[in-house]
């Protein structure tokens, strides 16, 4: 029992002996960007909300914040700025505020990149600024925006009534990866994916190709397609070849 005693008082020290000591926020209040740079490709739909937080206490009215618009992006062509343009709130009571963005879809089958830059200018408080530190840690925000493939970007496949989220990608704005083509096809819910070419004449080749989620001996699939250059609506035809009667199913992929 000495001995237990002896061992418990020396280990003591280690869990009781070093307290963490609590670090406490002093200022200055600042606002800055939650994150400092994203990269997504044109043909993303999604509305982009690009957050910024108070540090500090709460306000009990609202602050509004400034910022300059700068970068290669060109605005109305690359992106928009939805609601107020170089100006948002964060509104009394809470933390965060946000600037939204939504990108413009302007696919040309050049493979680039432009950048709209954020820069945080000046706050409607004048206790508030913007940055942390003085080296204003937090007031630039970067949003690299990647140019895709005239084919390339969300879709909604659908096969009679049934529908199912497709994307379209390609790495050479020729050939394309479809990522489900299996939409109403076979009972089985399984995702199939084909490789399509563009013919650059709004005409596609589905090239013979193996499904491997089908039995070996009834794999082989091929086909053709058509894409409207006004709605970018895509219609497959996808044939499978060793089935005695060579059965054709017709997807239609609207752009999301």
């Amino acid at each position: 029992m000495k001995r237990a005693a002896v061992i418990l008082l020396l280990l003591f020290p280690i869990f009781f002996g070093c307290e963490t000591e609590r670090i406490l926020f002093t200022g200055p209040n600042h606002v800055r960007f939650s994150e400092a740079a994203l990269s997504t490709k044109e043909s993303n739909t999604q509305i982009l909300s690009i957050e910024v937080h108070l540090v500090g206490p709460a306000l009990t009215d609202d602050l509004t914040i400034f910022y300059s618009i700068s970068g290669s992006a060109r605005e109305n062509v690359d992106y928009r700025i939805l609601e107020t343009r170089e100006s948002f709130t964060i509104k009394k009571g809470k933390y965060f505020g946000v600037i939204q963005v939504q990108l413009i879809n302007n696919s040309n089958n050049i493979i680039r990149s432009q950048d709209l830059q954020l820069n945080l200018t000046a706050t409607s408080d004048s206790n508030i600024s913007v940055g942390q530190g003085e080296g204003g840690i937090g007031k630039k925000y970067i949003l690299t925006i990647v140019d895709d493939c005239i084919l390339g970007g969300s879709y909604t496949g659908s096969r009679g009534s049934v529908t199912a989220p497709v994307t379209i990608t390609s790495s050479d704005c020729e050939k394309y990866t479809v990522s489900n083509w299996n939409i109403n096809v076979f009972s089985s819910t399984t995702v199939m994916n084909l490789i399509l070419i563009d013919n650059a004449d709004n005409t596609l080749t589905i090239p013979e190709q193996e499904e491997e989620n089908i039995s070996e001996e009834f794999a082989t699939i091929k086909g053709n397609g058509v894409v409207d250059p006004v709605t970018g609506t895509i219609i497959l035809n996808v044939t499978l070849v060793d089935f005695t009667d060579q059965p054709t199913f017709t997807i239609t992929y609207n752009r999301n």
